[in-house]
């Protein structure tokens, strides 16, 4: 079993930062990828970004040059830095890990969702 805990979310305005984090436990081996996704209300979830075991990172084109996604491997938690942020960045973030347990299976795990609302 694998446990993902978020934190981080909130009410900022608009131009304002946030800090997402999201911890995972249990029966983990090695986390191959992490990633946060996002839905807004009516909308289907979409990729934000995504974070290999080695550093290499992915953006939607909407978040580049606001977002840094970043992970500390000793504590299997992934960071997404959000700066700049805009109405339109309104939603529920979801972290998501591509990970293999230590029974040698891989799977993969959604956490339970931060809204992240930005408004005046």
């Amino acid at each position: 079993q694998v446990q993902l805990v978020e934190s981080g979310g909130g009410l900022v305005q608009p131009g304002g930062s946030l800090r997402l984090s999201c911890a995972a436990s249990g029966s983990i081996l090695i986390i191959r990828a992490m990633g946060w996704y996002r839905q807004a209300p009516g909308k289907q979830r979409d990729l934000v970004a995504t974070i290999t075991l080695t550093g290499g990172t992915n953006y939607a084109d909407s978040v580049k040059g606001r977002f840094t996604i970043s992970r500390d491997n000793a504590k299997n938690t992934v960071y997404l830095q959000m700066n700049s942020l805009k109405p339109e960045d309104t939603a529920v973030y979801y972290c998501n890990i591509d990970a293999v347990s230590t029974t040698a299976t891989r799977m993969t795990s959604w956490g339970q969702g931060t809204q992240v609302t930005v408004s005046s």
